[in-house]
Protein backbone atom coordinates (compact mmCIF):
# COMPACT_ATOMS: atom_id res chain seq x y z
CA UNK A 1 0.00 0.00 0.00
CA UNK A 2 2.36 2.57 1.12
CA UNK A 3 4.63 1.72 -2.29
CA UNK A 4 1.61 2.53 -4.09
CA UNK A 5 1.25 5.66 -2.33
CA UNK A 6 5.01 6.67 -2.57
CA UNK A 7 4.21 6.56 -6.79
CA UNK A 8 1.75 9.55 -6.31
CA UNK A 9 3.06 12.75 -8.03
CA UNK A 10 3.79 15.52 -5.48
CA UNK A 11 3.91 18.20 -7.78
CA UNK A 12 0.46 17.74 -8.81
CA UNK A 13 -0.58 17.29 -5.17
CA UNK A 14 0.90 20.59 -4.51
CA UNK A 15 -0.82 22.16 -7.30
CA UNK A 16 -3.98 21.00 -6.46
CA UNK A 17 -3.67 22.25 -2.70
CA UNK A 18 -2.55 25.74 -4.37
CA UNK A 19 -6.12 25.39 -6.41
CA UNK A 20 -7.82 24.73 -2.93
CA UNK A 21 -6.62 27.56 -1.73
CA UNK A 22 -7.10 29.71 -4.83
CA UNK A 23 -10.71 28.69 -5.42
CA UNK A 24 -11.76 28.93 -1.29
CA UNK A 25 -10.87 33.01 -1.61
CA UNK A 26 -11.80 33.68 -4.85
CA UNK A 27 -15.60 31.62 -3.89
CA UNK A 28 -15.48 33.84 -0.99
CA UNK A 29 -14.76 36.89 -3.03
CA UNK A 30 -17.60 36.52 -5.38
CA UNK A 31 -20.15 35.76 -2.56
CA UNK A 32 -19.08 38.16 -0.10
CA UNK A 33 -21.39 40.30 -0.50
CA UNK A 34 -24.87 38.11 -2.01
CA UNK A 35 -27.16 37.01 0.60
CA UNK A 36 -27.80 33.64 1.07
CA UNK A 37 -24.54 32.37 -0.93
CA UNK A 38 -21.98 32.89 2.15
CA UNK A 39 -20.86 29.84 3.60
CA UNK A 40 -20.06 28.52 -0.03
CA UNK A 41 -16.45 28.71 0.28
CA UNK A 42 -16.59 26.54 3.52
CA UNK A 43 -18.52 24.22 1.57
CA UNK A 44 -15.77 24.08 -1.10
CA UNK A 45 -13.12 23.10 1.32
CA UNK A 46 -15.96 20.36 2.49
CA UNK A 47 -15.56 19.53 -1.01
CA UNK A 48 -11.99 19.80 -1.30
CA UNK A 49 -11.30 17.75 1.36
CA UNK A 50 -13.78 14.69 0.05
CA UNK A 51 -12.07 14.93 -2.61
CA UNK A 52 -8.60 14.17 -1.69
CA UNK A 53 -9.88 10.96 -0.04
CA UNK A 54 -11.48 9.75 -3.29
CA UNK A 55 -7.82 10.47 -4.45
CA UNK A 56 -6.23 8.47 -1.95
CA UNK A 57 -8.99 5.34 -2.40
CA UNK A 58 -8.90 5.65 -5.85
CA UNK A 59 -5.00 5.42 -5.98
CA UNK A 60 -4.70 2.39 -4.09
CA UNK A 61 -7.20 1.43 -6.80
CA UNK A 62 -5.86 -1.42 -9.91
CA UNK A 63 -7.62 0.98 -12.59
CA UNK A 64 -7.81 -2.29 -15.00
CA UNK A 65 -10.61 -3.48 -12.70
CA UNK A 66 -12.76 -0.58 -14.01
CA UNK A 67 -11.71 -1.45 -17.29
CA UNK A 68 -12.91 -4.77 -17.33
CA UNK A 69 -16.05 -3.77 -16.22
CA UNK A 70 -16.56 -0.32 -18.17
CA UNK A 71 -20.20 -1.79 -20.06
CA UNK A 72 -20.98 -1.76 -16.71
CA UNK A 73 -19.96 1.96 -15.62
CA UNK A 74 -20.79 3.08 -19.32
CA UNK A 75 -24.70 1.86 -18.72
CA UNK A 76 -25.19 3.26 -15.28
CA UNK A 77 -24.26 6.67 -17.29
CA UNK A 78 -26.87 6.28 -19.65
CA UNK A 79 -29.23 5.16 -16.98
CA UNK A 80 -28.63 8.50 -14.29
CA UNK A 81 -28.66 10.61 -17.63
CA UNK A 82 -32.07 9.05 -18.64
CA UNK A 83 -33.14 9.26 -15.33
CA UNK A 84 -32.61 12.79 -14.77
CA UNK A 85 -33.99 13.71 -17.95
CA UNK A 86 -37.19 12.29 -16.66
CA UNK A 87 -37.74 12.86 -13.22
CA UNK A 88 -35.28 15.74 -12.30
CA UNK A 89 -36.55 19.26 -11.94
CA UNK A 90 -35.72 22.12 -14.34
CA UNK A 91 -32.26 24.13 -12.35
CA UNK A 92 -32.31 27.66 -14.92
CA UNK A 93 -34.13 25.86 -17.40
CA UNK A 94 -32.51 22.66 -17.90
CA UNK A 95 -32.74 19.15 -16.64
CA UNK A 96 -29.17 18.31 -15.26
CA UNK A 97 -29.54 17.59 -11.59
CA UNK A 98 -30.65 15.69 -9.30
CA UNK A 99 -31.31 17.70 -5.75
CA UNK A 100 -30.63 15.52 -2.57
CA UNK A 101 -30.83 18.81 -0.04
CA UNK A 102 -28.60 21.00 -0.65
CA UNK A 103 -26.66 19.38 -2.51
CA UNK A 104 -26.63 19.11 -6.45
CA UNK A 105 -25.51 16.22 -8.77
CA UNK A 106 -24.91 16.35 -12.34
CA UNK A 107 -25.03 12.83 -13.92
CA UNK A 108 -23.41 14.90 -17.33
CA UNK A 109 -20.08 15.23 -14.85
CA UNK A 110 -19.46 11.26 -14.25
CA UNK A 111 -20.23 10.20 -17.33
CA UNK A 112 -17.16 11.62 -18.41
CA UNK A 113 -15.09 9.21 -16.72
CA UNK A 114 -17.63 6.43 -18.16
CA UNK A 115 -16.88 7.59 -21.69
CA UNK A 116 -13.00 7.90 -21.11
CA UNK A 117 -12.65 4.00 -19.77
CA UNK A 118 -15.71 2.55 -22.34
CA UNK A 119 -13.20 4.63 -25.41
CA UNK A 120 -10.27 3.30 -23.90
CA UNK A 121 -10.79 -0.24 -23.86
CA UNK A 122 -12.35 0.27 -27.49
CA UNK A 123 -8.91 1.52 -28.86
CA UNK A 124 -7.26 -0.80 -26.84
CA UNK A 125 -8.39 -4.11 -28.66
CA UNK A 126 -5.86 -2.79 -31.36
CA UNK A 127 -2.99 -3.22 -29.81
CA UNK A 128 -1.09 0.17 -31.02
CA UNK A 129 -2.54 -0.92 -34.67
CA UNK A 130 -3.93 1.32 -36.82
CA UNK A 131 -7.61 2.01 -36.05
CA UNK A 132 -9.95 0.79 -38.18
CA UNK A 133 -12.55 2.92 -39.56
CA UNK A 134 -15.33 0.88 -39.27
CA UNK A 135 -14.54 -1.65 -36.60
CA UNK A 136 -12.93 1.49 -34.57
CA UNK A 137 -13.49 5.35 -35.43
CA UNK A 138 -17.90 4.53 -36.32
CA UNK A 139 -17.95 2.13 -33.17
CA UNK A 140 -16.56 5.23 -30.62
CA UNK A 141 -18.60 7.45 -32.30
CA UNK A 142 -21.55 5.66 -31.94
CA UNK A 143 -20.84 5.08 -28.24
CA UNK A 144 -19.86 8.77 -28.04
CA UNK A 145 -22.80 10.10 -29.60
CA UNK A 146 -25.79 8.39 -27.14
CA UNK A 147 -24.86 10.44 -23.90
CA UNK A 148 -23.84 13.21 -26.34
CA UNK A 149 -27.57 12.87 -27.39
CA UNK A 150 -28.97 12.64 -23.44
CA UNK A 151 -27.19 15.40 -22.51
CA UNK A 152 -27.87 17.58 -25.59
CA UNK A 153 -31.85 17.34 -24.24
CA UNK A 154 -30.93 18.35 -21.49
CA UNK A 155 -30.17 20.85 -22.58
CA UNK A 156 -26.42 21.11 -21.54
CA UNK A 157 -24.55 22.23 -24.29
CA UNK A 158 -20.98 23.23 -22.36
CA UNK A 159 -20.96 19.31 -20.74
CA UNK A 160 -21.82 17.61 -24.50
CA UNK A 161 -19.28 19.59 -26.36
CA UNK A 162 -16.72 17.98 -23.77
CA UNK A 163 -17.62 14.30 -25.15
CA UNK A 164 -16.92 15.34 -28.02
CA UNK A 165 -13.41 16.81 -27.83
CA UNK A 166 -12.43 13.66 -25.07
CA UNK A 167 -13.03 11.45 -27.89
CA UNK A 168 -11.30 13.97 -30.42
CA UNK A 169 -7.95 13.99 -27.79
CA UNK A 170 -8.30 10.00 -27.06
CA UNK A 171 -8.42 9.29 -30.90
CA UNK A 172 -5.33 11.62 -31.97
CA UNK A 173 -3.40 9.38 -30.00
CA UNK A 174 -5.27 5.73 -30.75
CA UNK A 175 -3.18 6.15 -34.01
CA UNK A 176 -5.98 7.16 -35.98
CA UNK A 177 -4.35 7.71 -40.08
CA UNK A 178 -4.21 11.05 -41.05
CA UNK A 179 -6.70 10.59 -43.85
CA UNK A 180 -9.24 9.70 -41.01
CA UNK A 181 -8.62 13.33 -39.68
CA UNK A 182 -8.71 14.67 -42.74
CA UNK A 183 -11.71 13.12 -42.86
CA UNK A 184 -12.92 14.31 -39.93
CA UNK A 185 -11.83 18.00 -40.18
CA UNK A 186 -14.07 18.30 -43.90
CA UNK A 187 -17.11 16.70 -41.87
CA UNK A 188 -16.78 19.17 -39.04
CA UNK A 189 -15.50 22.11 -40.87
CA UNK A 190 -18.65 21.58 -43.36
CA UNK A 191 -20.78 20.80 -40.40
CA UNK A 192 -20.49 24.38 -39.18
CA UNK A 193 -20.70 25.95 -42.14
CA UNK A 194 -24.36 24.64 -42.85
CA UNK A 195 -25.47 25.09 -39.35
CA UNK A 196 -23.74 28.92 -39.43
CA UNK A 197 -25.82 28.77 -43.09
CA UNK A 198 -28.96 27.17 -42.07
CA UNK A 199 -29.05 29.40 -38.83
CA UNK A 200 -29.16 32.74 -40.72
CA UNK A 201 -31.37 31.51 -43.69
CA UNK A 202 -34.21 30.34 -40.60
CA UNK A 203 -33.04 32.58 -37.71
CA UNK A 204 -36.62 33.78 -37.46
CA UNK A 205 -38.21 30.26 -37.57
CA UNK A 206 -35.32 28.76 -35.48
CA UNK A 207 -35.90 31.90 -32.52
CA UNK A 208 -39.86 30.63 -32.52
CA UNK A 209 -38.92 26.95 -32.18
CA UNK A 210 -37.08 27.40 -29.49
CA UNK A 211 -38.66 29.97 -27.54
CA UNK A 212 -42.15 28.19 -28.03
CA UNK A 213 -40.17 24.94 -26.45
CA UNK A 214 -38.81 27.45 -23.81
CA UNK A 215 -35.74 27.51 -25.25
CA UNK A 216 -35.00 30.89 -25.39
CA UNK A 217 -31.45 31.05 -24.11
CA UNK A 218 -30.25 28.50 -26.85
CA UNK A 219 -30.96 31.27 -29.08
CA UNK A 220 -29.56 34.06 -27.91
CA UNK A 221 -26.12 32.51 -27.21
CA UNK A 222 -25.79 31.22 -30.39
CA UNK A 223 -26.82 34.53 -32.35
CA UNK A 224 -24.74 36.35 -29.98
CA UNK A 225 -21.86 34.75 -30.95
CA UNK A 226 -22.31 34.20 -34.67
CA UNK A 227 -23.82 37.99 -34.89
CA UNK A 228 -22.33 40.26 -32.18
CA UNK A 229 -23.32 43.13 -33.97
CA UNK A 230 -26.85 42.25 -34.19
CA UNK A 231 -27.95 41.13 -30.72
CA UNK A 232 -29.27 43.33 -28.23
CA UNK A 233 -27.77 44.21 -25.15
CA UNK A 234 -29.91 42.35 -23.04
CA UNK A 235 -28.77 39.57 -25.27
CA UNK A 236 -24.63 39.86 -24.95
CA UNK A 237 -24.52 41.51 -21.28
CA UNK A 238 -22.87 38.96 -19.79
CA UNK A 239 -19.81 38.92 -21.69
CA UNK A 240 -20.21 42.43 -22.52
CA UNK A 241 -19.53 43.21 -18.84
CA UNK A 242 -17.07 40.27 -18.32
CA UNK A 243 -14.94 41.88 -20.68
CA UNK A 244 -15.31 44.90 -18.90
CA UNK A 245 -14.59 43.56 -15.45
CA UNK A 246 -12.05 41.33 -16.29
CA UNK A 247 -9.63 44.55 -18.30
CA UNK A 248 -10.32 46.89 -15.56
CA UNK A 249 -7.66 44.75 -13.78
CA UNK A 250 -4.92 45.89 -15.07
CA UNK A 251 -1.76 44.55 -14.98
CA UNK A 252 -1.85 43.78 -11.24
CA UNK A 253 -5.79 44.04 -10.32
CA UNK A 254 -8.31 46.31 -7.97
CA UNK A 255 -6.95 44.24 -4.85
CA UNK A 256 -8.54 41.00 -3.47
CA UNK A 257 -12.02 41.85 -2.30
CA UNK A 258 -12.27 45.00 -4.47
CA UNK A 259 -14.20 44.10 -7.41
CA UNK A 260 -17.72 43.66 -6.12
CA UNK A 261 -18.91 47.65 -6.35
CA UNK A 262 -17.67 47.79 -10.32
CA UNK A 263 -18.95 45.31 -13.28
CA UNK A 264 -18.84 42.28 -11.55
CA UNK A 265 -22.17 42.89 -9.76
CA UNK A 266 -24.21 42.62 -13.22
CA UNK A 267 -22.40 39.24 -14.00
CA UNK A 268 -24.00 35.88 -13.16
CA UNK A 269 -22.78 33.21 -11.50
CA UNK A 270 -19.09 34.68 -10.17
CA UNK A 271 -18.86 32.02 -7.71
CA UNK A 272 -19.04 29.35 -10.78
CA UNK A 273 -19.38 29.29 -14.62
CA UNK A 274 -17.65 33.23 -14.45
CA UNK A 275 -15.51 32.88 -11.67
CA UNK A 276 -12.52 34.17 -14.16
CA UNK A 277 -14.28 37.34 -13.79
CA UNK A 278 -12.71 37.50 -10.29
CA UNK A 279 -9.17 36.34 -11.04
CA UNK A 280 -8.60 39.11 -13.92
CA UNK A 281 -10.55 42.15 -12.16
CA UNK A 282 -8.98 41.61 -8.64
CA UNK A 283 -5.60 40.04 -9.69
CA UNK A 284 -5.22 41.51 -12.91
CA UNK A 285 -3.29 40.14 -15.46
CA UNK A 286 -0.48 38.78 -13.27
CA UNK A 287 -2.76 36.86 -11.48
CA UNK A 288 -4.50 35.02 -14.63
CA UNK A 289 -0.94 34.58 -15.80
CA UNK A 290 -0.36 32.57 -12.59
CA UNK A 291 -3.10 30.85 -12.90
CA UNK A 292 -2.51 29.64 -16.72
CA UNK A 293 0.60 28.46 -15.67
CA UNK A 294 -0.41 26.07 -12.84
CA UNK A 295 -2.51 24.94 -15.56
CA UNK A 296 0.00 24.38 -17.77
CA UNK A 297 2.36 22.41 -15.39
CA UNK A 298 -0.50 20.45 -14.15
CA UNK A 299 -1.57 19.05 -17.39
CA UNK A 300 2.17 18.82 -18.32
CA UNK A 301 2.73 16.15 -15.39
CA UNK A 302 -0.42 14.47 -16.99
CA UNK A 303 1.13 14.41 -20.11
CA UNK A 304 4.22 12.98 -18.36
CA UNK A 305 2.93 10.40 -16.81
CA UNK A 306 1.03 9.12 -20.17
CA UNK A 307 4.58 9.10 -22.04
CA UNK A 308 5.67 6.53 -19.20
CA UNK A 309 3.10 4.54 -19.19
CA UNK A 310 3.71 0.76 -19.80
CA UNK A 311 0.05 -0.05 -20.34
CA UNK A 312 -1.11 1.58 -23.42
CA UNK A 313 -4.82 2.14 -21.85
CA UNK A 314 -3.51 4.10 -19.18
CA UNK A 315 -1.96 6.07 -21.48
CA UNK A 316 -5.46 6.93 -23.12
CA UNK A 317 -7.39 7.50 -20.09
CA UNK A 318 -4.68 9.81 -18.93
CA UNK A 319 -4.53 12.02 -22.66
CA UNK A 320 -8.66 11.72 -22.07
CA UNK A 321 -8.60 13.52 -19.08
CA UNK A 322 -6.03 15.61 -20.09
CA UNK A 323 -8.35 16.25 -22.93
CA UNK A 324 -11.28 17.35 -21.06
CA UNK A 325 -9.81 19.40 -18.65
CA UNK A 326 -7.39 21.32 -21.68
CA UNK A 327 -11.19 21.92 -23.36
CA UNK A 328 -12.88 23.28 -20.33
CA UNK A 329 -9.94 25.59 -19.22
CA UNK A 330 -10.32 26.89 -22.74
CA UNK A 331 -14.11 27.11 -22.80
CA UNK A 332 -14.68 28.77 -19.55
CA UNK A 333 -11.75 31.42 -20.22
CA UNK A 334 -12.72 32.01 -23.96
CA UNK A 335 -16.33 32.67 -23.14
CA UNK A 336 -15.77 35.30 -21.13
CA UNK A 337 -13.00 37.22 -22.84
CA UNK A 338 -15.81 36.95 -25.49
CA UNK A 339 -13.58 34.09 -28.26
CA UNK A 340 -16.40 31.32 -27.33
CA UNK A 341 -19.87 30.59 -26.92
CA UNK A 342 -21.46 31.27 -23.13
CA UNK A 343 -21.96 27.77 -22.07
CA UNK A 344 -22.16 26.19 -17.85
CA UNK A 345 -18.60 24.98 -18.36
CA UNK A 346 -16.37 25.15 -14.89
CA UNK A 347 -13.32 26.38 -14.42
CA UNK A 348 -11.78 23.49 -13.12
CA UNK A 349 -10.76 23.02 -9.40
CA UNK A 350 -11.39 27.13 -9.49
CA UNK A 351 -15.11 27.44 -9.40
CA UNK A 352 -17.23 26.49 -6.83
CA UNK A 353 -19.42 23.13 -7.71
CA UNK A 354 -19.59 19.62 -6.08
CA UNK A 355 -19.96 17.07 -8.63
CA UNK A 356 -17.45 18.94 -11.10
CA UNK A 357 -14.67 18.89 -8.74
CA UNK A 358 -15.30 15.84 -7.12
CA UNK A 359 -15.38 14.73 -11.01
CA UNK A 360 -12.09 16.09 -11.53
CA UNK A 361 -10.72 15.20 -7.89
CA UNK A 362 -11.31 11.75 -9.01
CA UNK A 363 -10.01 11.98 -12.29
CA UNK A 364 -6.46 13.07 -10.97
CA UNK A 365 -7.17 9.94 -8.74
CA UNK A 366 -7.35 7.41 -11.36
CA UNK A 367 -4.51 9.00 -13.26
CA UNK A 368 -2.51 8.07 -9.76
CA UNK A 369 -3.77 4.23 -9.97
CA UNK A 370 -2.68 4.54 -13.34
CA UNK A 371 1.00 5.22 -12.07
CA UNK A 372 0.93 3.06 -9.39
CA UNK A 373 0.25 -0.05 -10.93
CA UNK A 374 2.37 0.13 -13.99
CA UNK A 375 4.32 -3.30 -13.73
CA UNK A 376 6.10 -3.86 -17.20
CA UNK A 377 5.92 -7.03 -16.98
CA UNK A 378 2.40 -8.10 -16.00
CA UNK A 379 0.31 -5.67 -17.44
CA UNK A 380 -3.19 -7.22 -17.86
CA UNK A 381 -3.95 -7.45 -21.04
Amino acid sequence: MLNRLKKIDLLMVLILVLFMGISTLLVRSATYYTEGYSNKDIQTLIFYGAGFAAILLITLFDYRLLLKTWYVWYGIGLILLVAVYLFAEPINGAKSWFRFGSFLFQPAEIMKIFLILAVTVLMGRRQGDPLSMRKDVLLIAAVAFVPFLLVMIQPDLGNAMIYVFIVLGMLWIGNVRYSYVLIGLAVVVGGVVLFVSLFNTYNADIKDYLTKHEKAHWYQRINTFIHPEEASMDDKRQVEYAKIAIGSGGLAGDGYMQGESKNRKFIPYTYSDSIFVVVGEEFGFQGAAVLLLLYFVFIYRMILIAYQCYDRRGSFIIIGIASMMVFQIFQNIGMMIGVMPLTGITLPFVSYGGTSLLLNMMSIGLIFSIRAHQEKYTIDT
